[in-house]
């Protein structure tokens, strides 16, 4: 098969027709031990069924946002399908993982006390050392030197500074939504954040659907889609959960990042010292990183031997699980699999 008839395969009638037809997937979800003592990190796995080779060209590891864990976007099956699972049933052995404090991995000790006692926890250093682990972890169990990333939101952060850091283990970069200097600067605080947020569903479902004009909001997520994707979320949380009402804990180390860092007009890390063919994705309705910073952003990439910037339209920040998530996926799985991206075969 060619590659422009696998990103043609990418498709809806690829979600419509989840069935009998589709290749086996193998599936493992684990955990394995972060850098830092006292930390597990969640980890799922999927592949064809019965390969038993793999190569770092389509080895692919998703990393989450500030808010919400790994699994329930990224492998959230929409029409009978997630992203996770298109991905391998093209021959991508794919991974995804939550940072401490998310989803199924170990939470700090300060997310069962009250928040206001404890200043922010899980800072990008942090989530930077649990995505080293889970690399190595991916390596060294493969045997292969390197692999793709694809970091969404505050995920960019994490994976764009790992990479700047180690391009020898970084194959191409995806840069989904990624943070960047906001103008005009704004001096930081004295005020210290908690140590934890709460997000409800209504919350959620509002900041979700906000940046997109009030006409389009309605048929945006595709139906039941938004309550299949909540209750999942939620069940992470097995504190926050049982509260009443039920909310999603959330740490705020990324809060203080923001705060020090993004609005303060000082890089957490620089992009000139990624190495790797990078891909930065922006949305259309996207209140921030609004599309001057993703440029911006974008201009900073001076080493990358080859980098690339897309807008995706009538989406918002969490198109991955809204009608029009097969333009992500589509230049997503286009970016990783060309040949040669200065030829035209």
């Amino acid at each position: 098969m060619s590659s422009t008839a696998m990103i043609i395969g990418l498709g809806p009638a690829v979600c419509r027709a989840a069935s009998s037809a589709a290749p086996d997937l193998e599936s493992r979800s684990f955990t394995i031990p972060s850098i830092d003592p006292g930390f597990q990190l969640y980890m799922r796995n999927k592949h064809l069924a019965g390969v038993t080779s793999f190569d770092p060209e389509k080895t692919l590891l998703f990393i989450h946002g500030a808010t919400y864990p790994a699994e329930t976007s990224f492998d959230l099956a929409i029409e009978g399908v997630s992203m996770m699972d298109l991905f391998a049933r093209q021959g991508f052995d794919v991974y995804l993982m939550d940072v401490r404090g998310y989803g199924g991995s170990t939470r700090p000790p300060e997310m069962d006390q009250p928040a206001a006692d404890n200043k922010p926890v899980v800072s990008s250093a942090d989530a930077g050392k649990d995505l080293g682990a889970a690399v190595d972890y991916i390596l060294t169990s493969r045997s292969i030197p390197k692999l793709n990333l694809m970091g969404w939101s505050w995920g960019t952060s994490i994976a764009g500074a790992y990479t700047a850091s180690y391009n020898d283990r970084v194959n191409r970069l995806v840069l989904y939504d990624p943070a960047w200097l906001v103008k005009p600067t704004v001096a930081p605080t004295a005020a210290v954040l908690p140590a934890y947020r709460t997000v409800s569903k209504e919350s959620a479902r509002a900041r979700w659907l906000h940046p997109a004009p009030e006409d389009k909001q309605a048929l945006l997520i595709p139906p039941g889609v938004f309550e299949a994707w909540w209750d999942s979320t939620l069940a992470t949380d097995p504190v926050g959960s049982r509260m009443t009402p039920p909310v999603l804990r959330a740490c705020n180390g990324v809060g203080e990042e923001i705060r020090n860092f993004w609005l303060a007009g000082r890089p957490f890390y620089d992009p000139g010292k990624i190495e790797a063919p990078t891909l930065v994705i922006h949305v259309e309705w996207e209140a921030d990183p609004n599309s001057s910073m993703a440029q911006n952003f974008f201009e900073q990439l001076i080493h990358a031997p080859h980098k690339r910037i897309v807008q995706l339209m009538d989406c918002t920040h969490m198109v991955i699980m809204e009608k029009n998530r097969m333009q992500l996926f589509r230049e997503v799985f286009g970016f990783l699999t060309e040949t040669n991206p200065t030829v035209l075969k």
